[in-house]
């Protein structure tokens, strides 16, 4: 029996769940959201698109494959999707003390430990999760036995783009190429025969990062609020990033001005977002929002269906998008916009995550579909 200290998971509505701390020993603050994936908490983990958040895991067991070592620097992490967990808390019904797994260098406790992150089982997440799917996700707090109360935080209510992004420019020329900062006003010439991909950081995973330079491109990443309009590239392409689209003004700004050029854009989840309202659409959140493996699309206008991974708490409305617009894939769970394209512009976005990690890559050929309009 492992000697653990008690916890407490209390939503902003009373609600009070009790458990045990397997993680860092101190109490936290945040939005509270659930994944019904069945793996991959390393990689959510490190999403910068859950900072700020509580994830709630509906997969009973948590820990058993242990945690890969990190790998690569901060700006490109080998199995990681950012340079630390985003994550305020993870939540699970069972914690597997005991992990095995070939790649794992420590157990995910020790994980949790080392980057001060609380983690909690014992949790009946079977009515938890039961509980924000009726009420929406909420915000809530985890407090551990001795340790000091906190008050309630709304990460919604903060600018998590601007948090998450990075702060210099990086060229990336290749696959294992060492990125270089830049910090001229005209790009270097690329590597002769590589298109340069302009790719903007609202909170990057960075399987894009590795899925793009997998292609043979020339990436250059840049902060969310920098003025890329005057630099020569070959195509835009926006990042996925956490919390509310609203607080991207220059992002969006800097997206409409690129549409009066002739260069294909690409955006992914928040990219879908920031592509929409650069194009006059509007977004709203969602009840519970959608944090899974499993979410069904359909390419619209098609039969076509595809298994997505997915992880955003906003949604495009589709009934905004201008008359020279429309959706591109549509949730068949709710209906929701999953994705926008110009009629008769190379523009085109995705909600959900075709870099998957974790998760299925049924729909890796996206980038496939951007690389061949550059």
């Amino acid at each position: 029996m492992q000697a653990t200290r008690r916890a407490k998971l209390i939503l902003q509505d009373g609600t009070v769940f009790e458990g045990r701390s397997f993680g860092y020993e101190g109490s936290t603050a945040g939005e509270v959201v659930f994944n019904t994936a069945m793996t991959g908490y390393p990689e959510s983990l490190t999403d910068p698109s859950y900072e700020g958040q509580i994830l709630v895991t509906t997969f009973p067991q948590l820990g058993n494959y242990g945690v890969p070592p990190s790998g690569g620097d901060d700006s490109l992490k080998d199995y990681y999707e950012g340079s630390r967990i985003h994550c305020r808390a993870i939540v699970a019904q069972d914690y597997a003390f005991n992990h095995s797994h070939w790649l794992a260098d420590r157990s995910l406790a020790q994980w949790l430990k080392e980057e001060k992150i609380p983690g909690l089982y014992d949790i009946d997440t079977r009515a938890l999760t039961k509980h924000l799917r009726n009420h929406g996700s909420m915000l809530g707090k985890i407090v551990i036995e001795g340790c000091d109360d906190v008050d309630f935080y709304d990460p919604n209510a903060e600018n998590l783009i601007a948090k998450t992004s990075c702060t210099d420019v990086l060229i990336y020329d290749g696959v294992g190429a060492e990125p270089r900062v830049f910090d001229g006003t005209e790009l270097p010439e690329a590597p002769e025969g590589k298109k340069t991909v302009l790719l903007v950081d609202c909170g990057i995973k960075h399987n894009i990062i590795r899925c793009l330079l997998r292609r043979g491109v020339r990436v250059v990443r840049v902060p969310w609020d920098y003025d890329f309009t005057g630099l020569k590239y070959d195509g835009l392409f926006i990042s996925n990033g956490p919390g509310n689209p609203d607080f991207a003004g220059k992002t969006i700004e800097h997206i409409r001005k690129a549409m009066e050029r002739p260069e294909p854009i690409c955006g992914i989840c928040m990219g879908n977002q920031l592509l929409a309202k650069a194009a006059g659409a509007q977004t709203y959140k969602l009840k519970y929002g959608h944090r899974s493996h499993n979410q069904p699309v359909r390419r619209a206008g098609t039969d076509s269906c595809y298994v997505t991974s997915q992880n955003h708490g906003f949604a495009v409305d589709n009934a905004t998008l201008p008359a020279d617009w429309e959706p591109l894939f549509i949730n068949m769970n709710d209906g929701t916009n999953e994705g926008i394209r110009h009629k008769s512009k190379p523009y085109f976005s995705a909600q959900f995550h075709p870099e998957a990690s974790s998760g299925p890559r049924d729909t890796e050929f996206l980038f496939d579909e951007f690389i061949e309009l550059l």
